[in-house]
């Protein structure tokens, strides 16, 4: 028959025992010698041609090999039925009788597995099914417990654009156009903003011993918002009572009707602190502050004031810090020029200069239009810098930055460093099972306080693989993150001068030359530099 397993039968003649081999059929799984070893070690044969049994194992023809003088006039068939690690699997192997030996039954199984403390899970059918016919000395599976099915994790699903990567309009020429922005989500009145999709949670399973096997905890989630929306009775849905604008800041919706200041901010309207969206027509002077949960825009200059914004920050002609303003958003910051200004994103900078400021970007600072100059200061981003240009033939100081923050590196070090120690446990403990395993296929029976040990050790893998899981997931996701950080780079659209530092990641190089149309970027542990 084909696919037929090797396999070995006992054969007594003249009170002595051999052991008849049978080569496997074409696709069967060939003998191991520990499998005969076992054996015979079950039926009490301890001394015999170890040499001749493991040549009779690798014949690809029939062999027989003298184990010894037999202890019984015939052997019964043998059924091994034995238990996954996890309690979740059965299997049985049968061993065929000597001629006249008794064959295995149906109450022989249900004993052992009545022995092993198996009460769930139990196939019926495949049972019923090997009493008519079955294949020795191969594996077949006799029964499984029940995993616990998953949940689903509760969501929100938002109706306006949520998303930190818009990117203002350019112009034919590459400016910014400052009159056309269309980074904001403006909503109606009565509109659908948010709704929230309930979790659903897991059901638990059962181990064949019966043990409940409970599922994963599912991430439940509940709508968070502010004035100016109407929720729905059951909950789960978010209406805009305003025709205004939305954004999400921290996870809590915002919808506001854009508080104004039609000319400038100055001693007659003072400090702002709006819980929405504001909007100023002119200037804000120097000395003031903005604080605003949603987005800032400004339709003039900013002088040395500070803003900080939940949402974007919008200039429209550029901010003149004087060494003193702010510019500070969870969001992107968009200014038709940065001068004597600290400005933090969240998101991206966009802006069409950068003189003597220090810049920082979650992402990326792209100052390609109009001069697309950077000149003095310190400018960072995670990810990416395109400039036109970068220094300045006097050679001012000028430093850009990209690569990953020497924070979240800390941070994947120690990750790695948990994840090693409790591979180390694991070590310790899976050899330990895997010799119990191969004892209990063997059919030694293990004393009470042997088999509680080995329970313990089972228990102790699942408790070390629970929390190896969602370490080596971070590790994974940070991983992705720093392959991104790899392809960081600074781009030069036109000149950089000599003098300006370049750092990237850990690495870090002063420019000797001017250099014009390239681009650098970390490899084979250095910083390297390519054309355009």
């Amino acid at each position: 028959m084909e696919n037929r397993n090797a396999y070995f039968k006992p054969l007594i003649k003249d009170g002595m025992l051999f052991l008849d081999f049978f080569p496997a059929e074409e696709g069967g799984k060939a003998l191991d010698a520990k499998e005969v070893v076992s054996y015979l070690t079950g039926e009490g044969y301890h001394e015999y041609d170890t040499r001749a049994l493991n040549q009779a194992v690798s014949s690809m023809v029939p062999e027989q090999v003298f184990v010894g003088r037999s202890k019984t006039d015939v052997i019964p068939e043998k059924a091994i039925v034995s238990l996954s690690l996890d309690a979740m699997l059965i299997r049985c192997k049968f061993y065929p009788a000597s001629d006249g030996g008794r064959a295995v039954t149906l109450g022989d199984i249900q004993d052992e597995l009545a022995h092993k403390k198996v009460v769930y899970g139990v196939d019926e059918n495949m049972l019923n099914r090997l009493m008519g016919y079955r294949e020795y000395c191969t594996e077949y599976l006799i029964g499984k417990g029940t995993p616990p099915a998953l949940g689903r994790d509760a969501k929100i699903e938002y109706y306006f654009s949520t998303s930190k990567s818009l990117k203002p309009k350019h112009n034919e020429d590459g400016s910014v156009n400052y009159h056309d922005l269309n980074v904001i989500s403006k909503v109606e009145e009565g509109q659908l903003i948010a709704k929230l999709i309930p979790a659903v949670p897991g059901k638990a399973g059962r181990d064949v011993l019966g043990c409940e096997l409970k599922p994963r905890e599912v991430k439940d989630l509940k709508l968070s918002f502010a004035n100016n929306i109407r929720v729905s009775e059951d909950g789960t849905e978010l209406y805009s009572e305003v025709t205004g604008h939305a954004s999400l800041v921290q996870g809590k919706v915002f919808v506001s009707s854009v508080y104004e200041v039609p000319a400038d901010v100055d001693n007659s309207v003072g400090d702002i602190n709006y819980p929405g969206n504001v909007s100023i027509k002119g200037n804000v002077k120097s000395g003031f502050m903005i604080y605003a949960e949603g987005d800032i825009m400004v339709g003039g200059v900013v002088e040395g004031a500070k803003l900080y914004a939940g949402g974007q920050i919008i200039v429209q002609h550029g901010i003149h810090g004087m060494g003193k303003g702010v510019l500070s958003a969870k969001g992107n910051v968009i200014a038709k020029f940065i001068e004597g200004a600290t400005v933090k994103s969240g998101g991206y900078v966009e802006t069409e200069s950068i003189i003597q400021s220090n810049v920082s970007a979650n992402t990326e600072i792209n100052v390609s239009g109009g001069k697309g100059f950077i000149r003095g200061g310190s400018v960072r981003a995670s990810n990416k810098i395109s400039a036109r240009i970068i220094g300045s033939e006097m050679g001012t100081g000028t430093i850009v930055e990209v690569g990953v923050e020497p924070e979240k590196m800390e941070h994947y070090q120690q990750l790695q460093e948990q994840a090693k120690e409790i591979g180390k446990k694991i070590e310790v403990i899976r050899p330990i099972l895997i010799n119990y395993s191969e004892k209990l296929k063997a059919g030694v029976k293990l004393p009470p306080d042997k088999t509680h040990f080995m329970k313990t050790q089972v228990m102790a893998l699942k408790t070390l693989q629970g929390q190896l899981a969602p370490i080596n997931e971070e590790i994974n996701s940070m991983r992705m993150s720093f392959m991104s950080a790899v392809k960081a780079k600074i781009e030069v659209q036109g000149i950089i001068y000599a003098g300006v530092t370049i750092k990237i990641s850990e690495l870090s190089l002063t420019t000797k030359n001017e250099r014009q149309y390239c681009q650098f970027f970390k490899g084979d542990g250095e910083i390297k530099v390519a054309n355009l």
